[in-house]
């Protein structure tokens, strides 16, 4: 049986941290930013932990191939 391949399009959208949870991106950061206060701006450069244990338990077997 071949090996598994990673999920190209989950690979460039979340990495695995080194205590194994999933970190993402934040939306609504790529146009129409003028209307948009720069404390929000400031927010969503962050990276978010993906909460939710069956979402992340997924990602992380896209990711983990």
């Amino acid at each position: 049986m071949p090996k598994m391949k990673t999920h190209k399009g989950a690979k460039k959208r979340f990495s695995v941290t080194g205590t194994g949870k999933v970190r993402r991106l934040k939306a609504y950061k790529s146009h129409i930013l003028t209307k948009k206060t720069a404390k929000r701006k400031r927010n969503l450069r962050r990276a978010a932990v993906v909460s939710r244990t069956g979402e992340a338990k997924n990602i992380k077997r896209l990711l983990l191939a």
